[in-house]
């Protein structure tokens, strides 16, 4: 069994640079978390970082605090500092410097071009995560289903995610019985 010291240096070299890249925010790189958490670290199941993505989606906040949950599962308090100061600090030191730059040319040509070259890249980020969380999904077609017609309630209308979550599983508890 590792120490928890060992454990926090590892949660460090996985988090850091991870953190600078979340272009498009913390969404961006969730498939990279949970290929280093469950497939190379093995920290937990799979199962298991669908159920902290789910609570750190519901918790307020960024929805970066999942690394947070898997420092505290990983190594306890300390892991959840250091996880938590990883994946906020470099990104945040970074963006310090980079707004000071953005605002001295504003409307630049090169600011410009950049900005319409990073859109396409988060959003296939986003995608990418998308893609890698429903494979991590337990309860086949039914849990797809509602998986489905809750992004397109979420997209489409104003119901409340909480309610949609709540549908969900009467749904899957249900489905269970017959």
């Amino acid at each position: 069994m590792r120490s928890e010291f060992a454990l926090c240096i590892d949660l460090a070299r996985v988090f850091a640079p991870l953190s600078l890249a979340a272009v498009g925010g913390g969404q961006a790189v969730v498939v990279d978390i949970q290929h280093q958490v469950v497939d190379v670290h093995r920290w937990m199941t799979a199962t298991q970082f669908l159920n902290d993505f789910a609570i750190a989606r519901m918790a307020p906040g960024p929805g970066s605090l999942l690394a947070t949950l898997i420092g505290w599962q990983v190594a306890g308090f300390w892991g959840a500092l250091v996880a938590t100061v990883c994946m906020f600090g470099p990104t945040a030191l970074l963006l310090y410097g980079i707004a000071r730059v953005w605002k001295n040319h504003r409307g630049a040509r090169w600011q410009v071009a950049l900005e319409a070259g990073l859109r396409p890249v988060a959003a296939g980020m986003v995608l990418a995560s998308a893609y890698v969380l429903l494979q991590c999904l337990e309860g086949g077609w039914a849990a797809y289903g509602f998986a489905a017609i809750s992004t397109l309630c979420v997209m489409y209308t104003r119901i409340n995610a909480l309610w949609l979550l709540a549908v969900g599983a009467a749904g899957m508890v249900l489905l269970q019985y017959f």
